[in-house]
């Protein structure tokens, strides 16, 4: 069975009247990229002042007990963003930037985890390098976040949100293997195995 592909017809410009065939490429290569069905793509409006071209893309991953097209619990979340701007900025080394965050909620014993900002960085390295999307310039932050209830509230149980915002250049032919990379980072976030290329997962039981 074939994964799901993005939607044509994605992506903005912030220079009326120019046309990019590289950024052209670069929507096909994201329109083309397979992900898993728990990843929910949808296109957001992208910033119009950072670069002369650039496209947003939202994602949830979604466990859905039932089947891959009915919704289900949202077990993490990120955006996605891909800039290029013909002059090479400096600070990119490079045409292309992506910047991305993916963010997901984690038991309360983790919050203590001082390796957790590491493994969290090292996800989304080990994503790019396991689908061969070379990149230069990473940057990045984990962020932790602990969400206590009390009063009225304290019934909740304490609560971890982790969240991995980085920006790379991306390097050599294609950018679909980074999109490719940032969504196997986001399952990841969420919790879920990984899957040999071409293998559908089967619906997660609920609880």
């Amino acid at each position: 069975m074939d994964l799901p592909t993005y939607p044509a017809g994605v992506g903005s410009r912030s220079v009326p009247g120019e046309d990019s065939a590289e950024f052209a490429q670069a929507l096909r290569d994201l329109r083309d990229a397979r992900l898993r069905p728990e990843v929910r793509l949808t296109e957001v409006p992208a910033p119009g002042r950072i670069a002369p071209y650039a496209v947003a893309l939202s994602a949830e991953v979604v466990d859905s007990g039932a089947g891959v097209r009915d919704e289900g619990d949202e077990l993490a979340s990120g955006r996605f963003v891909l800039l290029y701007d013909p002059s090479e900025p400096d600070p990119w080394e490079g045409a292309w930037r992506a910047v991305t965050f993916a963010r997901a909620v984690f038991d309360p014993e983790l919050a203590n985890d001082p390796m957790l900002g590491a493994v969290g960085w090292s996800w989304l390295m080990d994503a790019l390098a396991n689908r061969d999307a070379t990149c230069v310039a990473e940057a990045g932050t984990v962020t932790r976040v602990v969400s206590e209830s009390f009063a009225g509230l304290a019934e909740r149980s304490a609560t971890v949100e982790m969240e991995v915002r980085a920006s790379w250049t991306p390097t050599g032919p294609g950018v679909g293997v980074h999109l490719q990379a940032w969504a196997d980072l986001l399952c990841t976030v969420a919790g879920l195995p990984p899957l040999p290329d071409g293998v559908v997962a089967l619906p997660r039981q609920r609880r």
